[in-house]
């Protein structure tokens, strides 16, 4: 799902809600900084048919409110004091937004204090694994350098009373929530809880999915230095392939629900034949199907490469279930090891050999410091993230869309995953560059 075919219907409430008018004038003017105004806009959709459809509507074109310093704030900032939480999975940049942040916060508005929870939101729990740190410029100053999250992360939710409760008891009155879907719900189910008490607390979500399958958002942050350093391992699956007779390089992305992962990793390395994605079903057997094509390309060629992302023919995995983990996902089972074991039947079966090489470099690649992209692109979503906190927004994201940095409410952002459209572009020229449509 992207949010360009949304239809008219579809579309929520884009407006970004506020704790109560911004009367301070913020610290940033004294530098002369540009400012951005709160009816500055960057239109969901640009081309031309869906402008054309809106104007047949009678309805404006939505657009998103446009991210960045605002000249009146609505924290005081000697006064307050701010907290930051990752949640969900590691994913190259988390570092690099924890440290945009933060510096944001003490440097640029100068806050009294900036707290930094522990595996995720259980630290913000009354019973936490550890008692939150007291982030400093000292703490932040290189850990941009490094994978992972210094404030390390955990999955599964926590009760928003008991994480309102202890916001109040430390005082927190701007609270950074970074991490995916799940932890986009959380932050979600916090702000309900702060509405019902009518406290003046914001919530501001920072977008991390390696997957980059957030709706309303272009680009996640860490996506770019997956698709990088997943080229890697089909570079190398592509040498092993061409090592053997009949060799078989078999690469697993990550890609739970989306494939964006596969698909533009296979676009960045030409010499994928096959890639398999959680939007289009994976068909194996029968005339033009997988395993008749990959026969093929072996009698051909002698050798192949497949990427197959992590979600995809799930349905062909026998007593798959509904065992779910922490998050509430319903756990995967291992499609690559399923595919290696089917291809060899295949082939065995046809008294033919095969060398398969599998390789899954799901755990390296998240675990990554984000590449040079990626820790440009975080630095920006932070500052941003802290303008928009600063102006007493809340119940919102920081997107990114048309190239712009945007405010985007959590009503879209967690309305439904972005997914590939198998009868769009994208995925139209992933069959074309692999040839898996002659």
């Amino acid at each position: 799902m992207d949010s360009r075919h949304l239809t008219h219907d579809e579309v929520p409430d884009l407006a970004i809600e506020r704790l109560g008018p911004a009367k301070i004038i913020s610290p940033l003017a004294k530098r002369k900084c540009h400012f951005i105004e709160d009816n500055e806009k960057i239109l969901m959709y640009s081309h031309a048919r869906h402008l054309a459809d809106y104007k047949k509507s009678g309805k404006d074109v939505p657009g998103y409110e446009r991210a960045g310093p605002r000249k009146k704030i609505y924290f005081n900032p000697p006064e307050l004091n701010c907290g930051i939480v990752t949640c969900g999975g590691l994913c190259p940049g988390l570092n690099d937004v924890i440290r945009a942040v933060a510096l944001g916060l003490l440097w640029q508005y100068k806050v009294k204090n900036v707290y930094g929870f522990m595996y995720g939101y259980n630290g913000l729990s009354s019973r936490p694994f550890k008692e939150p740190i007291l982030i400093t410029p000292g703490i932040v100053d290189e850990i941009h350098l490094k994978g992972g999250s210094i404030l390390s992360s955990s999955r599964g939710p926590e009760d928003p009373v008991d994480m309102v409760d202890s916001l109040v008891k430390r005082n927190i009155k701007l609270l950074f929530t970074i991490g995916g879907d799940g932890t986009l719900k959380g932050a979600r189910d916090i702000v309900a809880e702060i509405k019902k008490r009518k406290l003046e607390i914001s919530v501001i979500g920072i977008p991390k999915t390696i997957d980059n399958d957030i709706s309303g958002i272009e680009r996640t942050f860490g996506f770019v230095t997956a698709v990088e350093d997943a080229r890697s391992a089909i570079l190398s699956a592509h040498e092993e392939a061409k090592g053997a007779w009949n060799g078989v390089g078999l690469v697993k992305l990550m890609g739970r629900d989306s494939g964006f992962i596969a698909a533009y990793t296979t676009l960045a390395n030409s010499d994928v034949n096959f890639c398999f994605i959680p939007e289009n079903p994976l068909k194996l057997e029968g005339k033009g199907e997988f395993l008749a094509r990959l026969e093929k390309r072996l009698d051909e060629k002698h050798h192949a490469v497949i990427v197959i992302a992590e979600g995809a023919g799930q349905d062909l995995l026998k007593d798959n279930g509904d065992e779910k983990d922490a998050s509430g996902n319903v756990k995967l089972k291992d499609i690559g090891i399923f595919l290696k074991d089917r291809i060899n039947k295949h082939f065995k079966g046809r008294k033919k050999k095969v060398s398969i090489k599998y390789i899954d470099p799901s755990y390296i690649i998240r675990s990554l410091p984000a590449n040079s992209q990626d820790s440009s692109f975080c630095l920006v979503l932070g500052q941003n993230a802290v303008h928009a906190g600063m102006a007493g927004c809340t119940d919102m994201v920081v997107g990114y869309w048309n190239q712009y940095f945007t405010h985007i409410p959590l009503s879209l952002a967690t309305m439904k995953r972005k997914k590939i459209n198998p009868k769009g572009h994208l995925w139209q020229t992933v069959l074309i560059t692999t040839g898996q449509t002659k």
